[in-house]
């Protein structure tokens, strides 16, 4: 933008000595330009303000700025090394600093590799420390140990973003031009309800959804559900004999599991019925306008119970079905035909990809799609419609190899180049019981989701009677004392586990306001605001204080705490790249259990005992 906005002044200066040297182009076509130009200028001077003013109100990563200055001292140290290691973390222990740089050791191996020169690492240490360009965030560096370098910052610099902090408000640093960014998620299929397995992908995608929006990207939710298939044939045959007005009088499906049941059983042990579903389903994909009510009345059905869970748990999706991508698989089948892609194989059209043995089946012998079209349909239409910078399928570790395939497709017909668009699937592990085997009803069947939520809202209001709550809250903040509690506790659970990995699902661990919970999150949280509250303190007057005084951060405990304060950004870019989101869960119990010890060392608040204030 710096560099534009000089190029357009030069050429506003270039169009104004047009009239100086004599040059008489038609004059209303310079107006014109002129005009253009100027309204261009101001256009990028106003964005670039607007940039400038975002940025100096945001947080500081701070572990970015100590690698840009060991970045530069490492560069002028080694000129001639060719993408030297850069290894900066925050220190574990305080007697080591704050933030440590350890590339001296990554060096010393490429020097000898490279240049077959011994050198030690703590010498390499020593030439880094000399070589550190001016700055404000550096106190001091030590050398300890084999080459270690301890990093302690300035107290004047922590204070100065701290209180930029509080005037400013948590504002995570700026992300350039403002990315698109579609999450996959959920997905449950029509006819069946969510079960326990649809947990993960709901609660990790909405969480996904909701960093990024923070971050100021563009994001798309998708719900990317089951709706069309093989399957609605069943269904709407079963639908036609069970409710044959069903055109005119809305049929009263209460328990559609039961249904499908209903009309599973019957496809798989009455030959006329199998038969009738099949001609169902060729009605249907042909748009008969009879069959397509009936399909709309089964995904209503869902939809009611999809909602619920979703009102539940605070989610917010697009519905955008297999269906919505119906009309679009010809196509895709096509564009692989005639890039020579396809091959045929006992009437299948299938195409391999480099690098992956099975291959995808674009169409089967009957000419109907499969997954692996619909799923090509949908890539497609977010890359090229969408126009995605970003994609990312929340969806359990089972289908990695099928979208690892399905995206080598993508790629392999050029759809997108992965050095530019990021296509990722943040894979998970499943839920398991506390038997460590997979999360089942004692009967043995899979755990319906509603009943699981409906027991969490039971348990958190049996904890909030035993800590006698009922006592001292109305009706009203119990109730919603028990859904914070219990849908914050479920859904906290399964975010502070590494989603790569299986999770055990307990009631009792979910609850116990003691560990990295949400329990003891929202304890957490009461605490501090009960402080402010206590201290008729609110935050004009912190705002006030940040202004006009220094914060002094003279005892151990709030020093720590600062610090610990100011690692946010760090976390989010860290979360922003592998999303992992166990270890801003880990990060906000850090900064919980830092901000106790520093309640617990330095008073915020205290009684007078005479007057009670």
């Amino acid at each position: 933008q710096e560099n534009e906005i000089k190029l357009l002044t030069a050429e506003i200066e270039h169009l104004k000595n047009f009239g100086c040297l004599g040059v008489s182009p038609s004059l209303e076509g310079l107006r014109d330009e002129n005009t253009k130009l100027k309204y261009r200028l101001n256009f990028l001077q106003k964005s670039l303000q607007e940039e400038r003013s975002k940025t100096a109100k945001s947080m500081i990563n701070i572990n970015s700025c100590l690698q840009e200055i060991f970045g530069a001292a490492i560069q002028a140290a080694y000129p001639d090394l060719e993408n030297p290691p850069l290894v900066v973390t925050p220190s574990q222990q305080p007697k080591f600093g704050d933030y440590q740089c350890n590339s001296a050791m990554g060096i010393t191996q490429i020097l000898l590799k490279t240049k077959e020169q011994k050198v030690s690492p703590r010498e390499i240490a020593e030439k880094i420390s000399k070589n550190i360009p001016a700055n404000e965030c550096i106190e001091k560096v030590e050398i300890a140990g084999p080459g270690f370098i301890n990093v302690h910052l300035r107290k004047d610099f922590v204070s100065k973003q701290l209180s930029s902090l509080l005037m400013n408000g948590v504002q995570p640093p700026a992300v350039g031009k403002r990315k698109k960014v579609v999450v996959d998620f959920s997905s449950p299929n029509i006819a069946k309800e969510m079960h326990v397995g649809h947990l993960r992908s709901t609660i990790i995608g909405e969480s996904m959804c909701r960093l990024f929006e923070f971050a100021g990207y563009d994001v798309l939710r998708l719900n990317h559900l089951g709706d069309w298939g093989t399957q609605f044939g069943m269904l709407i045959a079963h639908l036609q004999d069970k409710f044959p007005d069903y055109l005119t009088v809305s049929p009263p499906i209460g328990d559609l599991q039961a249904f499908y049941k209903e009309s599973k059983r019957r496809f798989d042990t009455e030959e006329e019925f199998k038969k009738r579903a099949y001609q169902c389903v060729v009605l249907l994909q042909s748009k008969n306008p009879d069959f397509i009510k009936a399909w709309e009345l089964i995904c209503d059905v869902s939809r009611k119970e999809f909602q619920k869970i979703y009102n539940c748990l605070d989610i917010t999706l697009i519905e955008r079905g297999e269906s919505f991508y119906h009309e679009m698989m010809k196509d895709i089948v096509k564009e692989f035909e005639d890039k020579g892609f396809v091959q045929v194989d006992e009437g299948r059209k299938i195409v391999f990809v480099p690098g992956f043995p099975v291959p995808l089946t674009v169409m089967k012998s009957d000419g109907g799609y499969t997954y692996d079209t619909s799923d090509l349909a949908a890539l497609k239409h977010r890359l090229c419609e969408e126009k995605a910078d970003i994609l990312i399928y929340v969806v359990d570790s089972g289908q990695s190899v099928h979208l690892q395939t399905v995206f080598a497709a993508g790629q392999m017909i050029g759809w997108y180049d992965p050095k530019v668009t990021r296509v990722a699937h943040a894979a998970f592990g499943v839920v398991l019981g506390e038997d460590k085997k997979k999360f089942k009803t004692r009967s043995g069947d899979t755990v319906r989701l509603i009943d699981l939520l409906e027991e969490g809202l039971k348990r958190a209001m049996d904890k909030l009677k035993d800590k006698e709550r009922d006592k001292v809250l109305t009706a009203e903040e119990l109730k919603a004392a028990q859904t914070s509690v219990a849908f914050g506790c479920i859904k906290y659970a399964d975010l502070s586990h590494n989603r790569l990995n299986d999770y055990v699902f307990s009631f009792d661990k979910m609850l116990d306001d003691r560990g990295n919970t949400a329990a003891y999150l929202l304890y957490a949280f009461t605490r501090i605001r009960a402080i402010a509250r206590l201290a008729s303190i609110d935050e004009q007057m912190l705002r006030k204080a940040a202004r006009e005084e220094v914060l002094i951060l003279d005892h151990e405990k709030e020093w720590k705490l600062g610090k610990c304060i100011l690692r946010f950004p760090e976390i989010l870019q860290k979360i922003l790249e592998d999303l992992l989101l166990h270890t801003l869960c880990d990060y906000l119990y850090e900064l919980a259990t830092t901000f106790t010890e520093f309640y617990d060392n330095c008073y915020c608040v205290e009684k007078d005992r005479q007057s009670g204030e």
